[in-house]
């Protein structure tokens, strides 16, 4: 579901290569919003992904109600058709469930403390993906890129090409994720009939936004600055999460390896990406 995103792109493409049978709902063919929609939809199939949410997470701070409608209820409505139809649900979530407070890798069962109001409904989506269907995998992701959608590295590709000096925040920390990557764990996951549960599907290792520009725009071969300054700098109407550095215990213990180093996979993904 939310077949026309970045991720779902990828994900299509991901299972196609292997061979499977694969029904791609977009937004027109599929209001998640709307219960009777989403049973009959999925009334036929064996595994379904939420890939749908709303994802403008500064609009979701004056509009809380309509993003709890896709990212809560739209996901109620899914989990709920995919029990019925005897389906396992993967459902797509994020690292603003929590607060961004810690100083090591959040664990999949740490409590949610989400501080904005895009991470209070995507805190809700996973509560009733949970509560509607028991045969769930909840996959935490976070700071994707990809090559089919708006993403970080293009922007700052773009930008670097215009500037001769980029100033980019230095205290967020995360883990650049590539969504080919993120298919594929999420693919691998199913194969492997992982435990329901939760998951963290982003890439290892750990930098900062400005650390990852600066990997991205040595690889252009410009002479663009990229120098560091705080948050303050960029005050946006929602709080962004300081540390989203997730850990990925419960995917070693499925016998599922994680997503490698973030570094090495932007050296992997950077032409596909920016040519995209």
């Amino acid at each position: 579901m939310g077949a026309g995103g970045m991720l779902a792109h990828d994900l299509l493409d991901v299972l196609q290569e292997a061979g499977a049978d694969v029904v791609a709902a977009r937004r027109a063919d599929l209001d998640v919003t709307d219960a009777a929609v989403a049973a009959a939809v999925v009334r036929d199939v064996d595994v379904v992904v939420n890939c749908a949410a709303w994802t403008a997470v500064d609009d979701a701070e004056t509009q809380e109600d309509a993003a709890f409608r896709v990212n809560a209820l739209g996901a109620a409505h899914l989990a709920r058709a995919a029990r019925a139809a005897g389906a396992r649900v993967v459902h797509v979530s994020t690292d603003y469930v929590f607060d961004g407070r810690a100083g090591t890798p959040y664990a999949e069962g740490a409590p949610l403390a989400p501080v904005s109001a895009y991470g209070r409904t995507k805190a809700a989506g996973e509560w009733a993906v949970r509560a509607e269907a028991p045969d769930h995998l909840i996959v935490r992701t976070a700071w994707l890129y990809g090559a089919h959608g708006g993403c970080f590295p293009r922007t700052m590709a773009r930008l670097a090409a215009e500037r001769d000096e980029l100033t980019v925040v230095d205290d967020q920390v995360g883990q650049p994720t590539w969504t080919r990557d993120l298919a594929d764990l999420i693919v691998r996951l199913v194969d492997a009939g992982a435990p329901a549960g939760t998951y963290h599907g982003t890439a290892s290792g750990q930098t900062s936004w400005c650390g990852f520009t600066r990997r991205i725009v040595a690889g252009l071969g410009t002479r663009t600055r990229v120098t560091a300054t705080t948050s303050d700098a960029f005050v946006r109407p929602a709080p962004r999460p300081a540390y989203s550095v997730l850990g990925h215990d419960a995917l070693r213990a499925a016998g599922v390896d994680p997503i490698g180093d973030w570094a090495a996979r932007w050296d992997v993904a950077a032409a596909d990406v920016l040519a995209g």
